[in-house]
């Protein structure tokens, strides 16, 4: 009767313990995700070089538009090359209104599916 009291005790510690070292492997991975982001978030605030523009053409190789300074530049981008193929004149450029890179809002998006939800749960 001890014994099986002991082993169950024992087995209980042993969830717990590796419960504890999983949670602190999420942890350390949310926290080095977070940092790798910020480092390299920061590292793209130039404000003499911004792609405008990226249109892909096959798997490795791309135009782009880019602004260096105030012009703007079509580009070449292979594999192991880049090259400048012109010089395109500002009033031919056409800005997007909003920023291209900028993520929707979770959570706005995720309001938005509960009140759809429930929306559909009170039609049943």
């Amino acid at each position: 009767m001890l014994l099986t009291v002991s082993n169950s005790v024992n087995s209980v510690l042993q969830f717990c313990t590796v419960l504890l070292i999983f949670i602190f492997v999420l942890v350390v991975t949310w926290i080095a995700t977070k940092w790798i982001a910020n480092f390299q978030g920061g590292r793209d605030d130039g404000a003499n070089i911004e792609v405008i523009e990226t249109y892909r053409l096959t798997a490795n190789k791309y135009i782009q538009i880019i602004r260096t300074g105030e012009k703007y530049l079509a580009v070449a981008i292979c594999k192991d090359t880049v090259t400048m193929l012109t010089e395109i004149p500002a009033g031919q450029i056409h800005l997007p209104d909003k920023p291209v890179n900028s993520m929707p809002d979770f959570k706005k998006i995720f309001e938005k599916a509960k009140t759809l939800d429930k929306n559909h749960r009170n039609e049943e």
